[in-house]
């Protein structure tokens, strides 16, 4: 099952909208720290629903800066 970039990046949205009161557009190249504005604790909700919401674990050693690194690893998990 091969999982769409744009579709990612709405479940993510979603995610954001409902755990986060993010009300923005999702782009790739957005930093979660930097622009979405994410503390720690934010990080984790976002990392703990983003597994929920997609029933993938995420790799908790991995660098994912962006919304596009995110995406990446949902579309690994996913497909793999």
């Amino acid at each position: 099952m091969s999982a769409s970039e744009a579709g990612i990046i709405d479940g993510i949205a979603e995610v954001a909208r409902k755990n986060l009161g993010w009300s923005g557009e999702l782009r790739p190249e957005m930093r979660l720290v930097e622009d979405l504005e994410l503390d720690s604790l934010k990080s984790l909700t976002l990392a703990l629903e983003v597994e929920n919401h997609f029933r993938v674990c995420l790799d908790e050693e991995a660098a994912i800066l962006t919304v596009g690194d995110l995406v990446g690893m949902i579309r690994e998990r996913l497909d793999g």
